[in-house]
């Protein structure tokens, strides 16, 4: 259940103790409950600071959206796919499995050589379209047309990764899963900042508390722009999600053939929806929280070393229908490398085949929130359909 924050124009619903909040995430969530076009505003249990608006709120905007709401990677999400191996299908030496997978599916600021041919991508069609539509997006990214049609069936970096998983309990213990979380890499930041800044320009923006939670209004061509541009991107991510997740199928087929795949599950949890609460029409803002709609499946993850979440929505209009997107973290990337070091990084990620460098020590699970605490502040948003403890991480 939520806690009712008051105290701004419209109440925040919590799915977080208030108590735990940084300061200054509920000063941005302050902020955004104060702002003329916001309806209501949903707080899930990994919430954290972000750049303009909170990591793991729900904004349900009047005829207006804010582009910090969403960030800078756009349709930013999750693709999980249950294979038809078990733990001991898997190879003991977990390490040729993890470079066959690196091998396919570039990593950091890697791309492809030349663009994953879409034929590769099954069940996933209107490429042509897809393209034709990159001539109409702003103009300010017009140059990057062959870098993002490179980077389709790419990583990234941060708390982006590719793992294999375990199921862990239950009828099916030891099936193994693929799990993946990227969004749409470089184009959907060039993208998202272009129009951040037409944002902050506009003059019924001047007065705002942060200029960085500069909205667009309906009716008006800088609104018709951005959706636009953004609809494309959110788009584009959830491409490059379906490309790795063909790409990993192969590399998985190629070292252990007699496998078979499920269907994909596939969710954004940085993204805008056009949905309907209290009989009003809503711009509904993701902004770490994934939609969890009466029986829509969704993915929660933790950290590198901890495990993940296989969720069913339970429907909850207190929520705008929504749940948490991950853990969440719990300190800033640069405290995490002054605290830990690579030892602990290995210490925390023993038994899971994965880089152990300083490279990632901000990705050190300590460094974010409990996923298991995050699990139970939502039972009234989802319930659990699997419990997945990853076997192989890759990370950029």
């Amino acid at each position: 259940m939520y806690t009712a924050v008051e105290g701004s124009r419209v109440p925040i619903r919590m799915w977080a103790d208030p108590a735990s909040v940084e300061d200054q995430a509920m000063r941005q969530l302050h902020n955004v409950a104060n702002l003329p076009w916001v309806h209501g505003v949903a707080v899930m249990p990994d919430v954290h600071y972000g750049k303009g608006a909170t990591v793991g709120s729900v904004i349900a905007m009047r005829d207006a959206v804010s582009p910090a709401a969403v960030g800078v990677d756009i349709g930013c999400g999750m693709s999980a796919v249950r294979t038809s191996l078990t733990a001991s299908d898997l190879p003991d030496d977990l390490g040729k499995l993890r470079r066959r997978i690196e091998s396919a599916v570039p990593v950091g600021f890697g791309l492809h050589k030349t663009p994953v041919n879409p034929a590769k991508v099954h069940g996933v069609g209107g490429w042509d379209a897809f393209w034709k539509q990159f001539g109409e997006l702003h103009s300010g990214v017009q140059e990057l047309h062959d870098r993002a049609a490179r980077q389709i069936g790419s990583l990234g970096g941060g708390n982006h990764f590719i793992e294999v998983c375990l199921e862990q309990g239950g009828a099916d213990e030891g099936r193994v899963w693929l799990m993946l979380h990227s969004g749409s890499r470089n184009i959907g930041k060039e993208l998202a900042e272009r129009h951040m800044a037409v944002a902050r320009k506009l003059p019924h923006n001047a007065d705002l508390p942060d200029p960085d939670l500069a909205v667009f209004v309906a009716g008006t061509p800088e609104m018709q722009a951005y959706r636009r541009d953004l609809f494309w991107a959110q788009d584009y991510a959830a491409r490059n999600r379906a490309t790795m997740v063909a790409l990993v199928k192969q590399a998985v087929r190629d070292e252990l053939p007699q496998v078979a795949f499920d269907d994909a599950i596939s969710c954004h949890h940085n993204y805008v929806a056009e949905e309907t609460y209290d009989g009003v029409e809503l711009l509904v803002t993701r902004k770490g929280a994934i939609r969890a709609g009466s029986g829509d499946l969704g993915i929660i993850p933790g950290s590198m070393g901890t495990g993940s979440y296989i969720v069913r929505g339970l429907g909850n209009d207190s929520s705008f229908q929504s749940a948490s997107h991950g853990a969440g973290r719990r300190m800033s990337r640069n405290k995490a490398k002054k605290l830990f070091t690579a030892d602990d990084l290995a210490a925390q990620t023993a038994g899971v085949e994965c880089r152990k460098d300083s490279g990632v020590v901000d990705e050190i699970p300590a460094a974010y929130k409990d996923i298991e605490t995050v699990i139970r502040a939502q039972t009234d948003l989802v319930e659990v359909v699997a419990h997945l403890k990853q076997v192989v991480c890759v990370k950029g």
